[in-house]
């Protein structure tokens, strides 16, 4: 019998999961109705309890764990993250700064590894399993949030994570005339974090769709993107909601129409004419 992988191997998640009650129904949505196969929790926002309620209810939607370490709530008390947390109770938003404090402050580094092990305690008492591991904004690329992530993680069976690093060519040739940026500021530390974690064991894609488009992924782009889906194991990821308005939301964010792109027939027939197996993480982890 012969085990050779398939040549494309698809995983398409929902980011913010248990942000808010539009972007859950828009993954159950995406999911009983698209091509929606996983999505990441964010497990102290306000729509947790309900996005695992359904996540429950549907055991094909494979669920990993969206890390919030920037502009959200956090899960442990805002007092024993004096160096992490502002006045309105939610983790700082200067990203920047927050980064070099990690750097310069050992006491921020020790409230941030807490945070981190207090966010998987709170995964695991979901019962869900956990299909991977990603971060909100992508701030685990940090070379100091990437070990905290590494180490814990492993206490906790994490067995794949994101590392968010996007071929231009296959932009362009999704959306001809396309002129992505280069991403100099992530590269090299979404390069140094696959080196980590593969050298951990993890599973991690071969390449990341979502990233130049984040907000943007219209029905047009994600059935281009399927139409010339890569080779080796891909994650394609979006930001659906059924409306915005709610709190936590990113300004600009077209979330209609990224659930519109999960659902549409087109999307589904590129995906098929693709020949790419689809799952979550686990489905394809050794």
């Amino acid at each position: 019998m012969s085990t050779a992988r398939p040549p494309k191997r698809l995983v398409v998640t929902s980011d913010d999961f248990g942000l808010s009650g539009p972007v859950n129904e828009a993954v159950e949505r995406a999911h009983r109705d698209g091509i929606l196969t996983a999505a990441s929790l964010m497990v102290s926002a306000p729509g947790a309890a309900d996005a695992v309620a359904r996540a429950r209810a549907m055991p094909s939607l494979r669920v990993g764990l969206h890390l919030v370490m920037v502009e959200a709530w956090p899960t442990l008390p805002a007092a024993d993250l004096p160096d992490l947390v502002h006045g309105a109770g939610l983790i700082r938003s200067d990203q920047g700064r927050l980064g070099l404090d990690l750097a310069l402050k050992a006491p921020a580094r020790r409230q941030l590894a807490a945070e981190i092990r207090a966010q998987f305690e709170a995964f695991r008492a979901t019962g869900l399993p956990l299909d991977h591991v990603n971060a909100h904004k992508h701030f685990h690329i940090h070379p100091i949030i990437a070990g905290m992530v590494l180490a814990i993680g492993r206490d906790y069976g994490m067995r794949a994570i994101r590392v968010p690093r996007e071929s231009r060519e296959a932009l362009r040739r999704a959306e001809p005339g396309a002129k992505p940026g280069l991403a100099l500021d992530t590269a090299p530390w979404a390069a140094l974090l696959r080196a980590r974690a593969t050298r951990a064991g993890l599973l991690v894609p071969d390449g990341v769709l979502g990233l130049a488009w984040s907000g943007a992924m219209t029905p047009a782009r994600v059935e281009g993107l399927l139409r010339h889906l890569p080779d080796g194991l891909t994650e394609l990821y979006l930001h659906p909601a059924t409306t915005g308005g709610f709190p936590g939301e990113a300004p600009g964010y077209a979330y209609a129409e990224e659930l519109a792109a999960l659902t549409a027939p087109a999307s589904r027939a590129a995906l098929a004419a693709s020949g790419a197996v689809t799952g979550g993480f686990s489905d394809f982890a050794r």
